[in-house]
């Protein structure tokens, strides 16, 4: 069995590989996703799954409900720390699928994956109670290196958040230097942090980053990239998804939930959408991993020279 082989069993079972081996798994995830685009391509038949949050059972369960890597085609879409328990065992499980099966799995970048945020929603505290500031620098480095969004077939166009007024056109995404920390404001910025609202054009959104979007902003978007549909997390959605804008039968634009009962007590279920070779449109919906088979993570107390 490779070494990789074996991090993967390790983090399987959620447990923690050597900080070594972090860096190690990183500077090997880091020369995958440098080939990458801005919108990288992928294939279908393909998986599309929205939010994680650290919510390492749960993660679980998607894969008993969509199928494990290789056999099934991922595409991520985002925000995989913060909030739930296990951040760091979530984000290395998949960074090490990637560098394992690079062509079966998709990461993309959410809101979620910057260093100024994981300072405040929980990545950094974790990485701190394990013992090991240094994972998160490893890993906060690898964020940069995530593709902005995803495009399906040149059909169906993923990011995390949304839309941006100073987008357009997909060409205008694959021009944006992604490699940077996520900026307050700008294209990149807007890309994942934006939501869709029942309005008409652009309005102020109340995170404080990003745009509200309406209907006519999504469907011009589509017309003009020759696009199908808009797939795309960063909002919970109690049913796990949801569709907008356009009719029942063609949306131009669906939000994917993926992390149950979310930060493990807001009740909601999950979703993941499955697309055939002919993109024709499945939703898988799971519940959270049973309280039995969810770890109680081991919480040491901060060091006392941080109280």
């Amino acid at each position: 069995m490779s070494d990789l082989d074996r991090q993967i069993e390790l983090l399987r079972r959620c447990e923690t590989i050597k900080e070594s081996e972090v860096k190690s798994l990183c500077f090997k995830a880091r020369e995958i996703l440098m080939e990458e685009g801005n919108v990288q391509k992928v294939t279908a038949p393909v998986t599309i799954c929205g939010d994680i949050h650290g919510q390492f059972y749960d993660l679980k369960e998607l894969f008993a409900t969509g199928g494990d890597v290789p056999h099934t085609n991922y595409l991520f879409i985002g925000d995989f720390v913060d909030r739930g328990f296990y951040s760091v065992e979530t984000f290395l499980l998949l960074l090490a699928l990637k560098v394992r099966y690079p062509d079966r799995i998709t990461l993309i970048r959410g809101n979620h994956e910057s260093r100024q945020i994981t300072q405040v929603y929980g990545f950094y505290d974790e990485c701190l109670r394990n013992g090991s500031v240094n994972v998160w620098r490893y890993c906060t480095e690898i964020f940069d290196y995530l593709s902005l969004s995803a495009l399906i077939e040149d059909r169906v166009f993923c990011v995390h958040g949304g839309l941006s007024p100073s987008i357009t056109t997909l060409d205008q995404i694959r021009t944006i230097d992604r490699k940077q920390e996520v900026p307050h404001d700008g294209a990149m910025c807007d890309l994942l942090w934006s939501d869709p609202e029942d309005i008409e054009g652009w309005g102020l959104s109340p995170r404080g980053a990003g745009y509200l979007f309406g209907g006519d902003v999504a469907l011009q978007f589509n017309t003009t990239n020759k696009l199908d549909l808009i797939a795309r997390a960063h909002q919970l959605v109690m049913e796990g998804y949801k569709t907008m804008f356009g009719s029942d039968n063609d949306p131009a634009l669906v939000t994917v939930w993926s992390a149950p009962n979310y930060c493990y007590r807001c009740g909601n279920v999950a979703a993941i959408l499955e697309l055939d070779d002919k993109l024709n449109r499945n939703f898988k919906i799971f519940e959270a991993a049973p309280q039995d088979q969810r770890g109680i993570p081991a919480k040491k107390p901060a060091p006392d020279y941080f109280l």
